[in-house]
């Protein structure tokens, strides 16, 4: 019988990388600023994803290409025939893979210029993009008495895919940024759910982030429980967020993720923000 340190522990799992050359299936919108893209192939046939927060690069094509320049897989990594024209490549996270179906779903949120935005609103089934990845997981058990779950746009896809894996038993609080109300979402879960929105649209610029603000104005019942935060979405937003839970709310770093999902002023930003 495992103890009670075990059972709550976060496992990091390794993977095989593997490039896979996928076409869209289906394209659905989810809210005006939210878009699933579905995505097929046999390439998908051994495709693993073990936690809410993995991650895959997408490659995507260039402006005038129906599919991206796949690099080979070299010991360092990718590796590109000589003059190709690299691809545009981000971090997505797999929102949901059908084993049976061979489809993983992909979301974009969906800003006002850049490349994953801009080829997703013109993706039509019959388009392809390269996925590479995820290289390893995080999985964090699902047995913590409360599940705290804080991001913005680009973390819905994992925060919606970890509340529906959570069990009927688990108590989940998720404090999330979008745009406006419309980009609100509803989810799935067996799980005790709170949630909280806090909208970008009317906000004071000069002020601290909404989501900031939102996370320091939760009333907090967590005390003395056993728990998990994990934050993720623009990294400055995401720096006080934690700092905030570490030196006020008195979580401990070893309960602790944060990740900086995108950065206001740089492009393809995506970092860990744990010591």
């Amino acid at each position: 019988m495992q103890n009670a340190s075990s059972e709550l522990a976060v496992v990091r799992v390794r993977h095989p990388l593997k490039l896979r050359l996928l076409r869209v299936s289906r394209v659905q919108p989810v809210t005006p600023h939210l878009l699933r893209i579905v995505l097929g192939g046999e390439d998908l046939a051994d495709f693993v994803s073990a936690s809410f927060d993995d991650h895959v690069k997408v490659l995507f094509p260039a402006p005038g290409q129906d599919r991206p320049t796949m690099p080979t897989l070299g010991p360092a990594g990718f590796v590109y025939a000589d003059e190709a024209a690299r691809p545009v490549m981000r971090d997505f996270t797999p929102r949901r893979f059908d084993p049976a179906a061979r489809e993983l779903e992909l979301e974009f949120a969906l800003h006002e210029a850049g490349p994953a935005s801009d080829w997703a609103r013109q993706a039509q089934v019959g388009h392809y993009l390269g996925i590479g990845g995820p290289r390893g997981s995080r999985v964090v058990a699902a047995g913590f008495a409360w599940h705290l779950l804080i991001g913005d746009d680009t973390a819905l896809p994992a925060i919606a895919r970890r509340l529906q894996e959570l069990p009927a038993t688990a108590r989940a609080i998720a404090v999330l940024e979008v745009e406006d109300p419309g980009a609100r979402i509803d989810f799935v879960t067996a799980a005790a759910l709170q949630t909280h929105w806090c909208y970008r649209t009317g906000a004071d610029p000069s002020a601290d982030p909404p989501l900031l603000r939102a996370v320091r104005e939760l009333q907090w019942p967590l005390d003395g429980d056993a728990g998990y935060a994990w934050a993720a979405g623009e990294s400055g937003a995401i720096r006080a967020v934690r700092q905030h839970l570490l030196s006020e709310r008195g979580i401990d770093k070893s309960r602790l993720h944060a990740a900086g999902y995108w950065k206001r002023g740089a492009q393809g930003a995506h970092e860990p923000l744990d010591d």
